[in-house]
Parts: structure tokens; C-alpha cells; sequence
């Protein structure tokens, strides 16, 4: 294949022991550019009156047919608090945005070239996955004085293998800071195991027990510059808070399981009618 595992030594015992990894510059100022460009076009040409509402607070109550079928489109999820009384967006389309996913990394080639990149393909060797498969892809906008809380999750709760195997990479395309929402994680959590499900079946979507509370002085920030990768292990409890700033924090998002020895889970929210292909086989 004439690829080598990239992470060296330190860095594999530093993911290992916290559950996560940054890799500062992994991404170039004109890879970054190229995908928020055509972001901007993605936005410029979608109809505002075909999406829906992206939650993490309330995903059943916001569930419907458009985010079932964003597993293998490019669909546009509004920010909860985007719209008005009346119901109409009280900003731009391009400002009210919490995310597109679920596909990019399919579908638009500049996100399918960053995700079979030497770079990322090298990181999941170093990993030891055997055929590594994207099966869901996300770009975050974080806007300005609206952008969502994500609640603390585990990546396994949502992408489930038997056993688990996700892995997610995100990638900074603006620096993230505590002002402006950027990641918060409690080191080593991933070790504790999952500790629940997020499932659909015949009543939709929703989690199969309450979630623990977690103590917030356990969170530590991940402040990172634009070009920053957060390599994030599928257990580790992680969060994000509302961006009350002027200033937006996009990001990408891949999230990554192994199928080599690995079973999908048939209750995942994601049911593809074709299956992806891999990024390698080794």
C-alpha cells in the first residue's frame, strides 16, 4: 500500500492513556480554505425551506425522515434557536447553520480528498485499524452568539460496532477557544467504558438509559488553532458549550469505525441502503 502508520510512539501513549490527541498544523491554510469556500457555495445554493433542526438536548422531538436520509446526502440542519416567533430566521441562512453532514466525505470531492488523505489514512494505520470505513461526516459552524451546546457523549453511543471501534477526527477550520465553544474533555474517561446507547427502532430515536451527571471540574478545555486535528477516542466524554461570541468556530468532523472483525450494529440511527467503501485494506 506504501503507506506508513504516522503517529510516533509518545503521541499513540498520549492517546492511549487520556483518550485523546491533538495534532497541531495537520491540515495546510489552503486545504482549510478550499473546504470553507466551498461551504460557502454549498450554503449559497441550498433551500432554506428543505432542512431541519439539529439538537443534542432534544434529537427525538427533532427527529424526522431529512436526518435519516442525511446518512447518505448532504443535508442543512438549522440551529435551534435560528428561527424567530413567527417562525422565519431571524438572520441569514448562512448565520442560523448548526451543521451539514452526513456525507460530505462521499459526495463533495475537496471533503473526499482531505478524508482519503496519506494523512488521515497513515493516522488509522498507526491505530491499527485493518479497513477503516467514514461512515458519518459533519460540518460544524458554531455561529456567533447562537451556535448550540453540545452535551457531554461518547462517539460509541451513536456510531455502535461489536465491538466498539470509532474513532473521531475533528478538525479545526478556524481556531476554537473557551470563548467562541471549542471542545472540553475529561482525560481518561474513555476507560470507563460506554455507558449508553443511542438507538432507533420502532419509536424512533432515543438513548436507551438517562445520562450520568458528570462533574464539569473533570472537563479540560482543548483550545486549538485553526489547522488543529482532535483525535478522539469513541469512550472519551467530551462536550461543547454555546458560542455567545461574535466570532464562529467551524469545524469537520469524521467519525470512523472498523469492519474488519467488527459488526455494525442494525439499531445505529444510520441504516445505508449501500455500503461505504473503505479507506484501505491492510
Amino acid at each position: 500500500m506504501g503507506i506508513a502508520g504516522s503517529l510516533s510512539p509518545d503521541q499513540l501513549e498520549f492517546f492511549n492513556s487520556n483518550g485523546y490527541l491533538v495534532i497541531d498544523s495537520f491540515s495546510s491554510f489552503e486545504e482549510i480554505q478550499e473546504m470553507r469556500d466551498r461551504m460557502d457555495e454549498l450554503l449559497k445554493g441550498f433551500d432554506p425551506s428543505k432542512s431541519s433542526v439539529f439538537s443534542t438536548k432534544n434529537q427525538r422531538e427533532v427527529t424526522d425522515e431529512y436526518f435519516y436520509e442525511s446518512a447518505e446526502n448532504v443535508s442543512f440542519f438549522f440551529e435551534e434557536k435560528a428561527f424567530g416567533d413567527d417562525g422565519s430566521l431571524k438572520q441569514p441562512k448562512e448565520l442560523s447553520i448548526n451543521k451539514v453532514g452526513h456525507a460530505l466525505h462521499e459526495i463533495e470531492p475537496i471533503f473526499k480528498k482531505f478524508t482519503n488523505s496519506e494523512n488521515v489514512t497513515s493516522m488509522f494505520l498507526s491505530l491499527g485499524y485493518k479497513r477503516p470505513v467514514v461512515i458519518q461526516s459533519m460540518y460544524i459552524f458554531k455561529q456567533p452568539g447562537i451556535g448550540g451546546e453540545v452535551v457531554p457523549h461518547q462517539d460509541n453511543s451513536f456510531i455502535y460496532t461489536e465491538p466498539t471501534s470509532c474513532t473521531g477526527l475533528w478538525l479545526a477550520l478556524e481556531d476554537a477557544t473557551i470563548t467562541n465553544g471549542c471542545l472540553w474533555a475529561i482525560p481518561g474517561s474513555h476507560k470507563k467504558g460506554l455507558v449508553r446507547r443511542f438507538i432507533r427502532d420502532e419509536n424512533g430515536v432515543h438513548f436507551d438509559r438517562p445520562s450520568p451527571s458528570y462533574d464539569q471540574k473533570e472537563f479540560v478545555p482543548l483550545e486549538v488553532k485553526s489547522g488543529s486535528l482532535v483525535v478522539i477516542h469513541g469512550d472519551l466524554v467530551h462536550q461543547s458549550f454555546e458560542n455567545l461570541s461574535p466570532d464562529s468556530r467551524h469545524a469537520l468532523s469524521l467519525h470512523v469505525v472498523d469492519t474488519d472483525g467488527f459488526v455494525w450494529a442494525k439499531d445505529n440511527w444510520i441504516r445505508r441502503k449501500t455500503d461505504p467503501e473503505p479507506l484501505y485494506v491492510s
